[in-house]
């Protein structure tokens, strides 16, 4: 299929200030006697029918700081980097940049020298950019699109391709492939893949890392198409817990689609059709679904009769996943949400078969803060298993049933008992305190008690039977 490049081009907004502060952009920048292009990621949202949110635009014809006193005299700006780079409208989805080389002068994505060069011939600007279908430029006043590398076509046809070989000077951009075939469905071209096999990490930053997981969890239309990158380039031999995945075999029983990994891959397909929107709850239940079978690789035997198992992977997945996130966050806070979620995948299975009373599942509340999210990783766990089918998820529904009739749905439960109930029995601050709030907790988790004045008869006896205890 051969591109067709529209004659012009129509961007759509939902910010109407960012518009507004568009057309008057250009309108300087004309006066001026220069050119404005909007280029990158926003052009190629457009041409997919999506609204233009961050826009990036590069301007020709203007010398830096003829450019930087133009933009201040209209809107606060903010320069970003140590020297001239990009500037920010500040309050607004707008960068502004200058056409600008890149000279690689050391390892990593930050290892590059940046020249800017208002008189740069438009292609050899593009030729900086990753993937043909962000080197697509749009004229502002025109509306003409710009398109020296084919990416109109590579976008009709799904195809991911790099521009030049200077892809190959910023290791970032390999990840950047997997986000993107994921975000996109695209399919990435023979010689990138080929390229990005040659291309190795160089150190990379974590937090940028960390950064395209994200989008790959958080954006992916099919988060299977990135991961397979990630696995034909060669990459994946970075991420070595999801490496162990391949061909590590199940049972055909439960798992016709075939190894851990093709498993994993279909259930991050689940996870991304049945996204609930709100970021942190989808990232947390995203890394979930990913790392859920980290343990199996450690696990895995085939019995005497034939049988497959993989007895305590979910316990085993769980340093596998500590380990996995720890090389690309120090978010403390993040693993420890969706550690418990490896951990305990399997419980609403074992919950419903068991027909499980309130406490087991208030002390499941307790331990994943959320029992909505462990739900949501154990839905994916039993659809991601093609050709079998779950058309209801009947153990999750009848586990989120019992968590919401507990008032534990979507919060862990509430201590009844403070310290300051404590002070008024009597007893002085002190480490005493912990292990009796702690006493008091269990046993209203177990149902012991359900009322204030409950949980202060509790106190009182824990206390007395302390006081009867023998010290030293």
């Amino acid at each position: 299929m051969t591109g067709s490049i529209p004659k012009r081009l129509e961007l759509r907004f939902d910010d109407l200030a960012a518009r507004s502060a568009l057309e008057t952009l250009c309108s300087s920048v004309r006066t001026a006697g220069g050119s404005a292009k909007l280029v990158g990621g926003c052009v190629r949202d457009a041409l997919l029918g999506l609204p233009a949110t961050d826009l990036d635009v590069e301007v020709y014809g203007i010398e830096p700081a003829r450019l930087i006193a133009l933009l201040s005299s209209q809107f606060s700006v903010d320069l970003v980097g140590e020297s001239f780079g990009v500037v920010r409208l500040r309050d607004l989805p707008i960068d502004v940049s200058l056409p600008r080389r890149e000279s690689k002068r050391g390892l990593g994505h930050r290892g590059f020298q940046i020249e800017s060069d208002p008189q740069m011939d438009p292609r050899d600007a593009a030729s900086r950019r990753d993937f043909t279908i962000n080197a697509i430029a749009l004229d502002l006043e025109s509306g003409t699109v710009f398109d020296p590398f084919d990416g109109v076509a590579d976008l009709q046809n799904r195809v991911l391709r790099h521009t030049t070989d200077k892809f190959a000077e910023d290791p970032l951009r390999v990840l950047r492939g997997m986000q993107f075939a994921a975000r996109f469905e695209l399919r990435p071209a023979p010689e990138t893949i080929e390229l990005c096999r040659r291309i190795e990490p160089e150190g990379l930053a974590p937090e940028r890392i960390f950064g395209e997981w994200r989008k790959l969890i958080l954006g992916g239309a099919r988060p299977s198409l990135g991961l397979a990158f990630l696995r034909d380039c060669g990459w994946v031999r970075h991420f070595p817990e999801l490496e162990a995945l391949i061909g590590c075999e199940q049972n055909p029983r439960w798992h016709p689609e075939g190894d851990v990994w093709t498993h994993t891959l279909h259930c991050m397909d689940v996870f991304a059709a049945e996204r609930i929107g709100i970021e942190r709850e989808d990232l947390i239940v995203g890394f979930g679904v990913l790392c859920h079978d980290f343990g199996k690789p450690a696990t895995t035997v085939r019995q005497e009769d034939g049988r497959v198992t993989a007895k305590n992977h979910d316990l085993i997945g769980v340093d596998l996943t500590r380990r996995f996130l720890g090389r690309m966050t120090d978010e403390v806070k993040l693993i420890d949400e969706v550690v418990p979620l490896v951990a305990c995948h399997l419980a609403p299975i074992k919950l419903f078969g068991a027909k499980a009373g309130d406490a087991a599942i208030r002390r499941l509340a307790r331990q994943v803060e959320r029992i909505d999210r462990v739900v949501r990783v154990a839905c994916a766990d039993q659809r991601g298993r093609p050709p079998l089918t779950v058309e209801r998820f009947e153990a999750g529904d009848w586990l989120l049933e019992r968590a919401r009739a507990l008032s534990v749905e979507n919060q862990p439960p509430q201590p009844l008992l403070m310290g300051r109930h404590l002070i008024e029995l009597g007893l002085e601050p002190g480490s005493a305190f912990g292990e009796i709030l702690e006493a008091c907790f269990n046993r209203q988790i177990e149902g012991e008690f359900d009322t204030l004045e409950a949980g202060l008869e509790c106190a009182r006896a824990i206390i007395a039977e302390a006081a009867k205890t023998p010290t030293g």
